[in-house]
C-alpha cells in the first residue's frame, strides 16, 4: 500500500488536527515537513507528533521535501498564494481548511487552476465523518424516512464559519445532488469585519436538482438546540421524508422517527476533530490510489457549495433568485457590497457567542 509524502503549513488548532490525522494514518502518509511562522507554536506541535523536519519558510519546505500532498490550515485571507505554492512544486493533492476563499473570483481561480493542473483538492468539511452523521445517513439510504422532500440546516455561528459546512452536508444527505438555484435574505454586518466575514444572520432557500428543497439558517436568529457554552456545535441538519425525519445535532447526537420505529429514536454523537479528521484524510489516500474513488470533499463540490453560499448574499443584494452555476461573477467582492448596503441594524448575539 503506497504511502504519500505530506508537508503541512499551519500549527494552530486545525493544523494540529491535520497533523494528528496524517500521523494517525501512518500506513498511508509520511509527514516530511511542518511549517509555521511562529517558532514556539511550531516546536510545540512538532514535539507532540515527533516531527523532525520543521520550517518557518513554506517555500523552502516545499523545495526541500517535495511532498505528494500539500496541506495548509491557515486563516482564509491567504488561500490562492498557498495553492500556487503547491502547484509550483508539482504536488498530487492539496488539502486545506474551509472556507475555500473569501471571494467568488478567488474560489473560481483556485478551482480552475487546480483542475487544469490535474491536482486533486479537498477542503476540510470533516464533521460528516462523525458517528451521528453516519447513523443518519444510514437511515436515509435504507429508505427509513421515505423520499426526502426538505432539508433544514441551522447554525448559530455565521456563514463562512459553519454555513459552508451545512451546505456541504445538505448535499451529502441528498445523495450529492447539485443545487439549481438559491434565494436568500441577510441582515446585520458586525461579522463582516471578522476573519471569516459574513452577514450576522442568513435565511435562504436552496433548490436541488432532484426537487428537494433546502432551508439554511446561520446566525443568532437560527433555532438553538443546545445551551451555552456549546456555541460552536449548536448546529443541526433535519432531513424530512415522506415517512418520517432524521436529525443530526453537531454537539449532541441524532434522532429520528422512521417507518420502522413508530416512535422517536435517538443516539449519541459529538463532533471531535481528533476522531473525524483521520477518516477524512484516509479517504484522500484512497482517491489518490484510485481516481474513481472520488473524495466527497473534492474541490469541484466545494466550489459548488461556496458558490451557493455566495449566491445567497448576491440574492439578498439584488433581490432575486440566483441560478447556479453562475455564468458571470460579481464585479465587486460581495462582502464589500454588503458593508456598504446593509443598514446599521444590530442583530442580538446568540447566547454563549464569542
Amino acid at each position: 500500500m503506497k504511502r504519500y509524502r505530506v508537508a503541512v503549513v499551519g500549527c494552530g488548532p486545525r493544523g494540529d488536527d491535520h497533523v494528528h490525522g496524517f500521523t494517525f494514518n501512518s500506513d498511508r502518509f509520511e509527514l516530511v515537513g511542518l511549517c509555521d511562522t511562529d517558532g514556539e507554536r511550531l516546536a510545540k506541535v512538532a514535539g507532540r507528533y515527533n516531527v523532525q523536519c520543521t520550517y518557518t519558510d513554506a517555500e523552502r519546505m516545499m523545495a526541500e521535501t517535495q511532498p505528494d500532498i500539500f496541506c495548509f490550515a491557515t486563516l482564509p485571507h491567504i488561500r490562492l498564494p498557498l495553492i500556487e505554492l503547491g502547484l509550483k512544486h508539482g504536488v498530487k493533492a492539496i488539502a486545506y481548511e474551509k472556507p475555500m476563499a473569501l471571494t467568488l473570483k478567488e474560489a473560481r481561480e483556485i478551482h480552475d487552476r487546480c483542475e487544469a493542473a490535474g491536482v486533486k483538492t479537498v477542503v476540510a468539511h470533516a464533521q460528516m465523518y462523525g458517528s451521528h452523521f453516519a447513523q443518519v445517513k444510514q437511515l436515509i439510504d435504507a429508505g427509513e424516512i421515505g423520499e426526502i422532500h426538505t432539508i433544514h440546516a441551522t447554525a448559530q455561528s455565521w456563514l463562512l464559519q459553519l454555513g459552508t459546512h451545512q451546505v456541504h452536508y445538505m448535499q451529502w444527505f441528498n445523495g450529492g445532488e447539485a443545487i439549481d438555484w438559491v434565494f436568500g435574505q441577510v441582515t446585520g454586518k458586525d461579522h463582516l469585519a471578522d476573519n471569516h466575514p459574513s452577514p450576522d444572520y442568513v435565511f435562504a432557500k436552496l433548490h436541488f436538482a432532484n426537487g428537494v428543497n433546502g432551508i439554511l439558517e446561520c446566525g443568532p436568529l437560527a433555532p438553538s438546540f443546545l445551551e451555552p457554552p456549546m456555541f460552536w456545535v449548536n448546529d443541526s441538519i433535519t432531513i424530512h421524508g415522506s415517512l418520517g425525519y432524521a436529525r443530526v445535532i453537531l454537539g449532541k447526537g441524532w434522532e429520528a422517527v422512521t417507518k420502522g420505529s413508530g416512535r422517536r429514536i435517538s443516539g449519541p454523537g459529538m463532533f471531535f476533530p481528533l476522531w473525524d479528521t483521520p477518516p477524512y484524510l484516509r479517504e484522500l489516500a484512497r482517491w489518490l490510489d484510485d481516481p474513481k474513488k472520488e473524495h466527497f470533499c473534492n474541490g469541484a463540490r466545494t466550489y459548488h457549495g461556496f458558490e451557493a453560499a455566495m449566491g445567497i448574499c448576491l440574492s439578498s443584494l439584488q433581490r432575486r433568485r440566483v441560478a447556479l452555476p453562475m455564468t458571470e461573477l460579481p464585479h465587486e467582492p460581495l462582502f464589500d457590497q454588503l458593508v456598504r448596503e446593509l443598514p446599521d441594524v444590530p442583530v442580538p448575539p446568540a447566547p454563549g457567542a464569542p
